[in-house]
């Protein structure tokens, strides 16, 4: 295969989406399964059970932030097809091995492991297919990767509440192998996957820096281009961390008092995922369609905006329609494909990797400070009002950063950052 196909359909792209297929089944996963598995060693006091899955999702976070930078700059010094390989076996084993703990302390060294494993496959993904497709046709193929990493979180939601259970391993401890032993088999096709042309020539040249983070956070202009970047994505991760994950309290008959509730979180994560899905392939599309990100974006983003405020407001709907509200979200939220995308194509080559690697993984970080906040604004302003404040926050400075960002459809893609 050469740096230049336009055949989005090709084992580089059918790698990368089964990757972030297993990448996103078991981020959702453990949101679906962590409460079952702490009751499963043992831990039986509600109010602790509340606590450590907090706790163990900020572990995971932890271990998403630093894998990040780590994998990121790895990808621009070493490689892409080293850091996806990487990546893939470091969180499979320790999917295997979440299986397996005992007590809370290994579960949340576990976590934070994972975390490090599934922070380096997106953007390793989508920057060696950026670079070994036409300049014209490299948005397809990061489509199919985005779509891929979607339909494993709607496969994971699909599997809480089945029994899965065999002989003396609880449902959550299959569900975990079941991750590990998917990545395990992925790295067969691996194997047959090439290392990026642009990377490969670059590599030869030992005056070049790479990965150097200075280059990002020591340049006025480099660094706006990547504040911009995170600003476009954090909506998305607004939506998932306020609306979905607690989607069973706004369902409540003292909050929407949706008619045939409280909801389920599962529901409430399969539909917006199956949105998710949706909405990235459209947006994918679209762009390829228009010829644009930022017109693509700007779409989403109007959408995106109109949903989320209109959900707070959609008081004592039947639960189906709180379903499908849900359904809408993932639409409108599925431009995570352009996100990833444009922040790749934003940098030279020298840079690419870290910056493919590390938006994603901070915006993905931002759920926790979201969080955070809308615990903190919500005993005195009400659970409604902090979500709005937050959407205000999350939305505006994303219009801006769509606003000033440049167009990088048909973008050259072969230079360095001096």
């Amino acid at each position: 295969m050469n740096n230049n196909t336009r055949n989005p359909f090709n084992l580089i792209v059918l790698v990368s989406a089964l990757g972030y297929f297993v990448d996103l089944f078991d981020l959702q996963l453990f949101n679906l399964v962590s409460k079952e598995s702490l009751k499963g060693i043992g831990i039986v006091d509600p109010k602790l059970i509340d606590l450590y899955d907090y706790q163990l999702f900020l572990w995971q976070m932890g271990g998403m932030l630093v894998g990040g930078i780590l994998w990121g700059v790895l990808g621009d010094k070493k490689g892409r097809k080293s850091v996806l390989f990487g990546s893939i076996l470091l969180y499979s084993l320790a999917n295997i091995a979440n299986a397996f703990v005992w007590n809370v302390e290994q579960y949340a060294f576990m976590r934070f492991i994972t975390g490090l494993g599934l922070a380096g496959e997106l953007g390793a993904a989508v920057t060696l297919v950026s670079e070994t497709m036409h300049k014209e046709s490299r948005g397809w193929g990061t489509m199919l990767v985005s779509v891929g990493g979607a339909l494993g979180a709607v496969l994971a939601s699909s599997m809480v509440g089945q029994d899965l259970s065999i002989g003396s391993l609880a449902n959550w401890q299959v569900a975990y192998l079941i991750g590990g032993i998917l990545g395990l088999l992925l790295l067969s096709l691996r194997v047959g996957t090439i290392e990026s042309g642009m990377f490969k020539s670059m590599d030869s040249s030992e005056k070049i820096k790479r990965g150097d983070l200075l280059m990002i956070f020591g340049n006025k202009e480099r660094l706006l281009k990547y504040m911009l970047c995170l600003a476009i994505g954090i909506p998305i991760w607004c939506s998932v961390g306020i609306l979905m994950k607690f989607s069973v309290k706004f369902s409540e008959p003292d909050l929407l008092n949706i008619n045939g509730g409280p909801a389920l979180i599962t529901k409430a994560v399969m539909f917006t995922y199956l949105g998710f899905s949706l909405g990235d392939l459209l947006s994918g599309g679209m762009s390829q369609l228009m010829k644009s990100r930022k017109k693509v974006l700007y779409i989403y983003l109007v959408c995106c905006a109109l949903f989320y405020f209109g959900f707070l407001f959609s008081k004592g709907i039947s639960l189906d329609l709180y379903y499908f509200y849900f359904f809408l979200l993932g639409i409108t939220s599925g431009y995570w494909t352009i996100f990833v995308t444009m922040a790749a194509e934003q940098f030279g080559t020298n840079l690419r990797a870290t910056v493919a690697t590390t938006t994603p993984n901070i915006v993905r970080g931002s759920v926790v400070p979201i969080v955070l906040l809308f615990k903190y604004w919500e005993p005195a302003y009400g659970t409604i009002n902090s979500a709005v404040a937050l959407g205000v926050i999350s939305f505006v400075p994303a219009f801006i950063g769509v606003y000033f960002i440049k167009e990088t459809f048909n973008k050259e893609l072969n230079y360095h950052e001096k």
